[in-house]
């Protein structure tokens, strides 16, 4: 009996795993059959919004560049209307300082303009599509009738990085007709170099005059120290000496006498006399 029951534990320990497998496996099964088809309906989703987000791009980029064909076939200058620029500040451009100008507007047809507005930016010399500094443009929106004039000023500062580079600056005067048409006249459009105003002391001129002051102080000082060793050295090999003989010394003052016996005393003495004798002797002639 023992023996039945430990074999039908043993028997349903081991079919118990295998029916919980197999139960997962089949409740798995429909959702792993559904996943497929979902994937494949969102993929084909995302490429049906794909080909329309092209196909608008496509759209807008063919208006836009109709657009851009549109607005260079329109924008340009009336044969009617006549420019002119004055700088009030002059041809100099200093970089970070505001450069002024006058724009003069004359009408010589027989039909109104409309002044719209007045803008001004720096190109690429080598590019003048390639904008390095775009300014902000002046609304006019002024009337001019035939046969008038007008005059409208723009002020502008460079940027102070762009100090001497050349740049090339290009003004617009936008305006409409009396039929509202829009035309855009280039009122200058040259090549300038942005000039750096020349201030006081800054910084590097200062550090420059600091640098040459102790230069020349070092080289003042390296003179007077090899000068100093030379006159040392030339102090150093004099030899200080007597007088040559007696000839060179006054002896005026000295008796004759005295001299006459110092005369006679020192042919006769010889190195071996004793200093007494010589004192002996030299008083014995004073007497």
């Amino acid at each position: 009996m023992f023996n039945f029951s430990s074999k039908f534990l043993l028997l349903f320990l081991l079919a118990f795993p295998c029916g919980l497998i197999s139960v997962g496996q089949v409740s798995a099964d429909p959702d792993s059959a559904e996943e497929p088809y979902a994937s494949v309906e969102e993929e084909e989703e995302e490429e049906e919004e794909e080909v329309l987000v092209e196909e608008d791009q496509m759209q807008a980029s063919d208006g836009d560049e109709d657009d851009a064909e549109a607005a260079d076939k329109t924008l340009g200058a009336h044969p009617d209307a006549d420019t002119t620029i004055i700088f009030t500040t002059g041809e100099e451009f200093p970089a970070n300082e505001i450069v002024r100008f006058l724009v003069g507007f004359t009408n010589k047809g027989s039909q109104e303009f409309t002044v719209q507005s007045l803008e001004a930016s720096f190109r690429y010399p080598q590019d003048f599509q390639f904008y390095i500094q775009n300014f902000t443009a002046l609304p006019l929106n002024t009337a001019v009738q035939p046969k008038a004039q007008a005059s409208f000023e723009y002020s502008f500062i460079p940027a102070q990085p762009m100090a001497g580079r050349p740049f090339g600056l290009v003004v617009l005067l936008n305006y409409l007709d009396a039929e509202g048409t829009m035309f855009q006249t280039a009122i200058y459009n040259q090549t300038v170099t942005i000039t750096e105003k020349e201030e006081g002391l800054d910084g590097e001129t200062v550090f420059m005059y600091i640098f040459l002051a102790g230069l020349v102080a070092l080289m003042v000082f390296a003179m007077y120290q090899v000068l100093e060793t030379r006159t040392r050295r030339r102090l150093a090999t004099k030899v200080e000496r007597g007088t040559g003989g007696i000839n060179d010394v006054d002896i005026s003052w000295i008796p004759q006498e005295t001299l006459n016996a110092m005369n006679k005393a020192s042919p006769k003495s010889s190195p071996r006399t004793s200093p007494r004798k010589r004192t002996k002797r030299a008083a014995g002639v004073d007497q």
